[in-house]
């Protein structure tokens, strides 16, 4: 990945407008475009998961508008910016997520979230979006590939909120953003023996964490995946019934609204974490090949963002962005297939979810933000 971030010279921070870029603002229309075809998709699925309730898909739409300002506004700012932001949010995020250990407000036997002048929230999201700025930006002044001490201190800042996360419990979560963090650890050329050393530390504390650090909902999800069968009316119902749904939508699939799993309630969770399989059961795999198709030109338009972005910084954040993404699309499909442990991670846009909806679009704000900026030649 070393030629990834050595291969154009660093930015001077000016803006100029790109390719495929809207005068009157920094935005990148093919992605845009992608984003907004695949939003509607999300939504017509959703309106058949949510039982046909328009409640639902009203108030989806309507963070989907909150995250599309969210998105513009993150473009019209310049990475350096963000660059100059990203210690500061770094740790800022840091005392919310300590908040939630001492203020934070329970639901469903976990505390996640926030509570400030009746506005809740959930700061785990907000490391979404920091933790690569943070480690992108202190790798984007230091020789690539990073030496071990580099290393270290970025696997030191990647820890300390997947730490905190994992206490909320979030498990979910805390892998996203910690696997956010390693992405621009990747980027940034590492070498194999170092890739090789966190295989073989992943290994050796594997028993340690499932003794010390898993709590039992979390090792019941691990055995069901291995088994479902072995509690098909408790743990293992959400598999069953989800693969069931994929299977019996085959080609053509039963139609919208004609789902059995959904429709009759069979499939717990049918318009979030599972909807996928809604999708599946009433689209077919037809309807299943769209949406990845959806999926993929929007990663490659991620990584193309990537290549042709000025600053090292904004090469690493770009590509850190565009494999969390996939991360999302793939967890969440492993997870529903059965292939995965259930960790509560949503379909990206189409899956309902008001917070992990806004920032992910905020994150696309920041890739616009990169694809914007542009060296001014002669300046």
């Amino acid at each position: 990945m070393g030629d990834y971030v050595r291969q154009m010279p660093e930015s001077s921070g000016d803006f100029a407008r790109a390719p495929g870029a809207s005068r009157l603002f920094q935005v990148d229309l093919p992605l845009l475009l992608l984003l907004m075809l695949l939003a509607a998709f999300g939504l017509v699925v959703l309106y058949s998961a949510a039982g046909q309730d328009a409640g639902i898909v009203a108030r989806q739409a309507r963070f989907f508008l909150l995250g599309l300002l969210a998105m513009l506004l993150a473009a019209q700012i310049s990475p350096v910016r963000y660059r100059r932001w990203a210690p500061w949010l770094y740790l800022l995020g840091v005392l919310l997520l300590v908040g939630v250990m001492f203020l934070g407000v329970g639901a469903k036997g976990a505390q996640r979230w926030l509570s400030i002048a009746g506005f809740r929230f959930q700061p785990a999201e907000i490391m979404k979006l920091v933790m690569p700025l943070m480690v992108a930006g202190y790798l984007a002044d230091r020789a690539l590939p990073p030496r071990l001490g580099h290393t270290l201190v970025c696997l030191g800042i990647i820890m300390l909120p997947g730490i905190l996360i994992l206490r909320q419990p979030d498990l979910g979560t805390a892998l996203l953003i910690i696997a956010s963090g390693l992405f621009v650890i990747f980027m940034a050329g590492i070498g194999w023996r170092y890739l090789a050393g966190v295989v073989v530390f992943a290994i050796a504390s594997a028993w340690p964490m499932w003794m010390f650090v898993l709590e039992d909902y979390q090792k019941q999800r691990i055995l069901t995946l291995l088994n479902p069968e072995s509690d098909k009316l408790g743990a293992g119902w959400n598999i069953i019934q989800s693969k069931t749904a994929i299977g019996s939508g085959g080609w053509q699939g039963k139609g919208w609204l004609q789902g059995t799993q959904s429709q009759l309630d069979f499939l717990p969770e049918s318009h979030t974490d599972f909807i996928i399989a809604v999708l599946a059961e009433e689209f077919g795999l037809r309807g299943v090949i769209l949406l990845l198709s959806l999926y993929l030109l929007i990663l490659l338009r991620g990584f193309w963002i990537g290549m042709h972005a000025q600053s090292t910084f904004g090469r690493l954040l770009a590509g850190s962005i565009t494999l969390t993404f996939f991360v999302y699309i793939f967890v969440n499909m492993g997870m529903v297939s059965g292939l995965l442990p259930v960790v509560g991670v949503p379909l990206p846009l189409v899956s309902a979810g008001g917070t992990s909806l806004v920032t992910l679009m905020a994150a696309f704000g920041l890739l616009m933000s990169i694809a914007a900026e542009r060296r001014v030649i002669g300046q």
